[in-house]
């Protein structure tokens, strides 16, 4: 992992795990629940994925996107921060700051096309208004560190290279969580190495016991990852909807 990822403001801003499930208190008056918070977290990281293919982005900048997303409402509510268009507005600003800019307006021409739903469509002031809520939501932290970075260099020293479709697509997963926000990302890439070397039945034993990590943290990481994938089969349209259905509208 790059050394300055120690020093770098997204290390500082690790949280832990009963940190960042945390309902607000002018969500559950809405009566909003750990569940349904879950939920809409992650449709809107659907959403911007889903938005992110139409205005063709890196992944990375959707990484990123997402992870302003779920660190906003950290410290702020749903209920005064509509995810609907807290989600547009990070991607907008995932696209600047990972410098692959996209124009607001045409993110506004996607949202209208993809969304006949009067409650997602919202105008290009909106979502620059937004973007600077969610500046300040931030504290302007805006860098982060993403698992792909140190990825390529693990599957090649684990000697799986052939896995990399496989592996790739786990972090992309991993977005669907909220792992980015609590552990350092070349941990999260090993988590997905170790997945993909069980699925794999490749021999990895001697190769992560050399690597200076704990790899205990690895493997509980990798166990959430599959516990989300349990739990995803059970999530449907109807519970979504029933989720979404406790935001303010517009």
């Amino acid at each position: 992992m790059s050394a300055n990822f120690w020093t770098s403001s997204h290390y500082k801003e690790l949280l832990d795990p009963e940190e960042v499930d945390v309902v607000h208190q002018l969500d559950k008056e809405r009566g909003i629940t750990l569940e349904d918070f879950k939920l809409i977290k992650l449709h809107m990281s659907n959403y911007i994925a889903r938005l992110a293919q139409n205005v063709k982005v890196r992944q990375r900048v959707v990484a990123t996107a997402i992870t302003y997303m779920r660190r906003v409402y950290i410290r702020r509510s749903m209920t005064e921060y509509d995810p609907r268009l807290v989600a547009p507005s990070c991607l907008y600003l995932a696209s600047k700051s990972e410098e692959s800019t996209v124009q607001a307006r045409l993110l506004v021409f996607y949202i209208k096309k993809l969304y006949s739903d009067d409650k997602y469509r919202y105008e290009i002031k909106d979502i620059l208004d937004m973007e600077m809520k969610i500046l300040e939501a931030l504290n302007y932290y805006l860098v982060i560190f993403h698992p792909y970075r140190s990825l390529s260099q693990l599957l090649q020293d684990a000697g799986m290279n052939d896995t990399a479709q496989l592996t790739w697509g786990l972090v992309n997963d991993t977005y669907k969580m909220d792992l980015i926000l609590i552990h350092p990302p070349h941990l999260i890439a090993l988590a997905c190495v170790y997945i993909a070397s069980v699925l794999k039945d490749k021999e990895t034993t001697a190769w992560f016991e050399e690597l200076r990590v704990d790899v205990n943290v690895v493997k509980n990481i990798a166990m959430e990852i599959l516990d989300f994938y349990d739990g995803h089969k059970m999530i449907t349209d109807e519970r979504v909807s029933a989720a979404m259905s406790k935001l303010v509208g517009k």
